[in-house]
Parts: structure tokens; sequence; C-alpha cells
């Protein structure tokens, strides 16, 4: 399996296709399968280069157990390793929850290697749980029932095989993993990017995504009606198309840049 090495974590990735590069980056208790399970691999891969990432804690990656480890300036490093890996300047990002959260990360600390951005179900205000809402992970059942009720989902009503995915983890990483989250409301108007975000309209985050756009100087927000939070991922079917429509105008945009530069 190939891996980068961000800071003496080993960060696992993996690629498909070929094309302009585009990273995938998963959400929280997820990994890199999850692109691939849900049909958003097998839509992309004919058109990009995908690289998907394991966020440190999860899937194959390393999964130190120090909240420390967790700091979102080290979590962009790990993308631009992999990037650094695979001697790609710079890329299209896609993340979805922690991954979109990732994402803004890499607006703040890294822009100069994003071509355009997509940000799915997650915004860039601050996030502070109380102590209590906080599990060690000594109990996963109580630990995953505790993440979705934040969320608004029901953990009984997934299906045997999406509840399954929530249990394949080191829990002891993911409680350093879920700490509080400061604000990067001040980067907003610093991405000149292309920007695409989404969520679903029974998602809790759509009122900060909303809020935030109006910020971000080149973004397109849609909303998909009636999905919630990891619903908003498994309808590939619903997401995909304005994805990749957008994805196409940051390439026509690129090209009549570069050819009014040239002019």
């Amino acid at each position: 399996m190939p891996y980068a090495t961000s800071q003496g974590v080993r960060v696992h990735y993996r690629v498909h296709g070929e094309g302009p590069a585009l990273v995938l980056q998963h959400g929280f208790t997820w990994n890199l399968e999850s692109w691939s399970r849900y049909g958003y691999v097998e839509a992309l891969r004919p058109h990009y280069r995908l690289i998907l990432v394991d966020a440190r804690g999860h899937g194959a990656s390393d999964k130190p157990h120090d909240a420390a480890a967790y700091a979102l300036s080290l979590r962009v490093a790990d993308v631009v390793a992999v990037l650094d890996a695979l001697d790609i300047r710079t890329a299209h990002f896609w993340g979805y929850s922690m991954g979109g959260w990732i994402g803004f990360g890499l607006a703040k600390y890294a822009p100069e290697r994003v071509r355009g951005l997509i940000v799915g179900g997650a915004h860039p205000y601050e996030r502070r749980f109380p102590p209590s809402a906080l599990l060690d992970g000594s109990d996963p059942k109580a630990f995953v029932e505790a993440l979705l009720g934040r969320l608004g989902v029901d953990f009984a009503t997934l299906s045997a095989e999406r509840q399954a995915e929530f249990f394949d983890n080191d829990f002891l990483a993911l409680a350093a993993a879920q700490g509080d989250r400061p604000s990067m409301e001040d980067t907003l108007p610093t991405m000149r990017m292309p920007c695409f975000l989404y969520s679903g309209e029974a998602d809790g985050v759509l009122p900060d995504m909303q809020r935030c756009v109006q910020r971000i100087p080149h973004a397109t927000f849609v909303s998909f009606p009636s999905l919630n939070h990891p619903e908003a991922f498994y309808r590939a079917d619903v997401v995909l198309p304005p994805v990749m429509t957008f994805l196409q105008s940051v390439a026509l945009w690129r090209h009549a840049s570069a050819a009014h530069s040239g002019g």
C-alpha cells in the first residue's frame, strides 16, 4: 500500500484513473473505501486522477491517541505530503464532513495547492462540545450513537451494512481526533479559488454553510431536499451531477483566464 510520511505520521492513499488531479477526503469515522462503496470512484475515474486519502486516525493511516496530533494544520500537512509524494503541484480537493473542514484548512494553510475546492456538509465556524459530549472511545456503540445524535441521525434507522461501517475504527484515536474546532471565518474572503459547497436540507450545518458562502469570492452553494448529513454522502447519484458540472466549469474558467493573461 502506498504511504506518504507527514511529520512522522504515515498517511495511506490510493490513486485511480487519469486526468486532472482530484483529492477525495472522507468524513469522520469513514475511510477512503467509502468513495468507492457509494459510487464516486466509478463515476469520476474516467475523467480525473483520483487521489483518495485516509485521514490520520482512520483507515490504514497511522492512528495517534494524542489529541495534539489532530490539529488542523497537521491534517492539511498530510494532504500536502500525499501531493508531494505524487509530485503534484496543484489539485482539485473534495472533502465531505470532516474532509470538508480539512478543505477549509487547505484554503487557510495551503491555498496555492488547490485548483478548485468542493466542500460538503461542513462549515468553517467555531465548534465546541461540552466535556460531557466527548466520550473517551471505551464504548464504541455509545460513541457512534452520540456522534450520530449530534447530527440528528438515529443510529437504529441505518442499515446493518451502514452501521457496521462506523465500527471499523480505532475508537481511542477517534476520541483523540474529535476535539473542538477553532473558527476559520477570517479565511473566507481570501479564498480566491473556485468553490462549490453543498449539504442536505435536513443537515444541521445548512444555515452555517449558507452564511459562509456569502463571504467566499467565487462560491456556489447547492442544497439537496430531504437529505440528512450521512445521506448527502450516500446519495452519489444526487450529488455527482452538480459537482461534475462545477469541475468542468473550473477547467473552462482556468482556460479562459490563461488565454486572457496571454493576450
